[in-house]
């Protein structure tokens, strides 16, 4: 019997199409003599959909007619079983689902969200759980976390934006203590959505008011000189980790945006998600600065609890052959399945581990005490004048 794997994917982010890329990929790897795929896919309008159809990325060249033909369902515990239930005409179960693959990127999906709605309904997942999905998401909670660890990261201050327009002074002069030029970010969004490099301060509050139109949580770090983007991806759990090979990301620009990412050098702008990113794999590292790198991508990865494949971003400065860690990515564009190829896992092989570990992971979270079986309430008498019944209202 094959095993019903519920493909997530879309969301309300701004990395929504970029999502869609990626899941059709993954639904294309997987072994469909192991596994029935099942797409379920998320509007902007955070509308739930399931069908075959949802498979072609053709189809999503028109969403509106693409809606027309797909179930509109919503996914919940049934009995102790994970269901996908039809919404139109007649409520009745259309899916059963064994366990969900979230390909999900950015806000309101990535971080934490997709990951606490599975684990309430009970269903197991791939990757990591809420917490390191969130700390993942954020990246201040993330080099707050890095930087308690001892591990290299670039200077940085952050602040609300709240606190910006009481006091844009005070937090200017806060800038002011980095060295420029600096990098101004979103603190929770990814694919290089609101970025903006500042080579000197009279030119800061334009970044700013870009990144807060995307979150309200802002950071501000110092740049890498002579700069050499790496990453690499991490295959494990908390009890152990393995690395795949290292890729150095060529950028167009100062900073590695969104068009570098997913466009790159694709005809007529068809995006093949982060595999059209130009980049050089493996990178032009030396093997001291390879084994660092590594050293460091698991350490990030088992320090933020991750789960599932991730991919750890990393900034050199080739001069100084400094190595800084920028970010972890819990569910990569792509999930970085071309960092596994040339260690020799193909696409398949990395999807068939990440189910593999997911279903380990949930046979030892069902061994966990999570609840308790007695009822405190049950003879509980401590509502004076309730006599007993529950108010209605």
């Amino acid at each position: 019997m094959k095993l019903r794997v519920g493909v997530i994917f879309g969301g309300e982010t701004v990395e929504h199409e970029v999502s869609i890329i990626s899941a059709v990929q993954a639904m294309k790897a997987l072994d469909s003599d192991k596994y029935e795929i099942i797409p379920i896919y998320i509007t902007k309008e955070k509308e739930w959909y399931t069908g075959n159809l949802l498979k072609e990325i053709e189809n999503y060249q028109d969403l509106d007619n693409l809606k027309r033909y797909a179930k509109k369902v919503v996914l919940y515990n049934k009995d102790g079983k994970c269901v996908l239930q039809n919404l139109k005409g007649f409520r009745r179960v259309v899916e059963e689902i064994d366990i969900v693959l979230p390909i999900v990127h950015g806000v309101n999906v990535e971080d934490g969200t997709v990951a606490g709605y599975l684990n309430l309904v009970g269903v197991p997942f791939v990757g990591s759980d809420l917490y390191a999905s969130v700390v993942g998401q954020d990246k201040i909670f993330m080099k707050q976390i890095f930087e308690a660890e001892k591990m290299p990261i670039t200077k940085y201050e952050w602040f609300f934006d709240s606190e910006y327009k009481d006091n844009s002074k005070a937090v200017i002069d806060k800038i002011k203590k980095l060295t420029f030029p600096v990098i101004v970010k979103p603190s929770k969004l990814g694919s290089s959505v609101g970025i903006s490099k500042v080579k000197k301060i009279e030119d800061i509050e334009i970044a700013i008011e870009e990144a807060m139109q995307y979150d309200p949580k802002i950071v501000v770090e110092e740049v890498v000189e002579n700069l050499v983007e790496v990453n690499c991806s991490v295959l494990g759990n908390y009890e152990y980790q393995q690395t795949s090979e290292i890729e150095e990301v060529i950028s167009a620009d100062e900073f590695l945006t969104y068009r570098d990412k997913y466009l790159g050098n694709s005809k007529g702008g068809k995006s093949k998600g982060m595999v059209s990113t130009n980049r050089k794999i493996p990178a032009s590292i030396d093997d001291e600065m390879r084994k660092e790198v590594r050293d460091l991508a698991k350490q990030a990865f088992k320090v933020l609890n991750s789960a599932g494949v991730c991919r750890i971003d990393f900034l050199i400065d080739k001069k100084k052959n400094k190595v800084y860690i920028n970010e972890i990515n819990t569910i990569p564009g792509s999930l970085s399945f071309y960092l596994w190829e040339p260690v020799g896992k193909n696409y398949t092989t990395l999807l068939d581990d990440l189910i593999s570990l997911a279903v380990k992971d949930y046979k030892r979270k069902t061994k966990m005490i999570y609840s308790f079986e007695t009822n405190i309430l049950q003879n509980y008498n401590g509502l004076k004048g309730a006599k007993g019944k529950i108010r209605k209202f």
